[in-house]
């Protein structure tokens, strides 16, 4: 990660107008289509929530407004992606863990039950924000989700998603998805793409 001058970047302009608001943040909410993802779960034995994971992460991947965040009141340029999720530990509470995201499906695969293990059993978060521009993620599994708020705390800026348990009508199932972005980050029309894209990453799977 590195301090850069946001008037020399395509978001100078948002930075100027949104660094000051009392809350600067965004959420859109998309139905999504999971159905290949809960037949890919359920017949080879993989995590549905590692499997949207990774569809997250491609998606983002290909778009460049995830590499430029608000921190402070600087803007910091990063070269790497990491998926950040919520894991239930040991002590029945909840843990953070950072995983960092490169496209690859067996290594993020191998990532994702390797760290969350090692986060479950230790109760330590796993944090890598220092490194990699980290989106962070939550499943709400004990419930379907209709639609999930916002949350601004004013110290992180990261996008973040959250998801409830997938509902099944007739033959297809689905689940509601909120995404949070910072404005200076990206404009709606972005997080519209980034959305679409998620679909498409799942039904390519």
């Amino acid at each position: 990660m590195k301090e850069i001058n946001p008037y020399e970047t395509i978001r100078g302009r948002q930075f100027e107008i949104w660094k000051n608001a009392p809350n600067p943040m965004l959420t859109f909410v998309k139905k999504i289509d999971v159905t290949r993802l809960v037949r890919i779960s359920k017949k080879k034995h993989l995590k549905f929530n590692m499997l949207l994971d990774y569809c997250i992460g491609k998606a983002a991947l290909q778009q460049k407004e995830f590499y430029l965040l608000p921190v402070g009141d600087k803007l910091m340029q990063f070269d790497k992606i990491a998926i950040n999720t919520m894991v239930k530990n040991r002590m029945g509470e909840v843990s953070s863990c950072d995983i960092e995201f490169q496209g690859d499906f067996e290594s993020y695969c191998r990532d994702y039950m390797k760290y969350t293990t090692e986060v479950a059993m230790s109760c330590t978060d796993r944090d890598l924000s220092e490194e990699c521009m980290v989106i962070g993620t939550s499943a709400v599994i004990d419930t379907e989700l209709e639609f999930a708020g916002g949350m601004y705390s004013g110290i992180f800026n990261n996008p973040f998603i959250i998801w409830g348990r997938y509902s099944r009508h007739f033959f297809r199932y689905y689940i509601n998805l909120s995404f949070q972005f910072h404005h200076t980050q990206m404009d709606g029309a972005h997080a519209g793409s980034f959305l679409n894209r998620i679909q498409m990453e799942i039904n390519k799977m």
